[in-house]
């Protein structure tokens, strides 16, 4: 089993910057494939950017593609987003998620474990 804590999010302005992380304890993290996940106020959960064990492939949703960076370092148990040109529309609670698998997914039911999220708020 893992626990995961996110940290990083907070108020910014549009065109700002964030980095989210996601702190792992507990099994071997680099076991876990690792996604970022994301809901605003009424509106579902919805993919933001995955990654796999080692951090060589990665899987954006298009609404963040060329602004998010997803990436992990297996040796401190962390996983990051970091989130650039940042939009109104980008505002929401993120979660980051870890499933046992070796193939990363954008779906939510593939992912076993998560955490309590972190909320982003980009201002206009």
């Amino acid at each position: 089993q893992v626990q995961l804590v996110e940290s990083g999010g907070g108020l910014v302005q549009a065109g700002g910057s964030l980095r989210l992380s996601c702190a792992a304890s507990g099994r071997t993290f680099s076991t876990y494939t690792v996604a970022w996940f994301r809901q605003a106020a009424g509106k579902e959960r919805e993919f933001v950017a995955a990654v796999s064990l080692r951090g060589s492939i990665t899987d954006y949703a298009d609404s963040v593609k060329g602004r998010f960076t997803i990436s992990r370092d297996n040796a401190k148990n962390t996983v990051y987003l970091q989130m650039s040109t940042l939009k109104p529309e980008d505002t929401a609670v993120y979660y980051c998620a870890a499933a046992e698998s070796q193939v990363i997914t954008s779906r939510p039911s593939r992912y076993d474990y998560w955490g309590q999220g972190t909320q982003v708020t980009v201002s206009s």
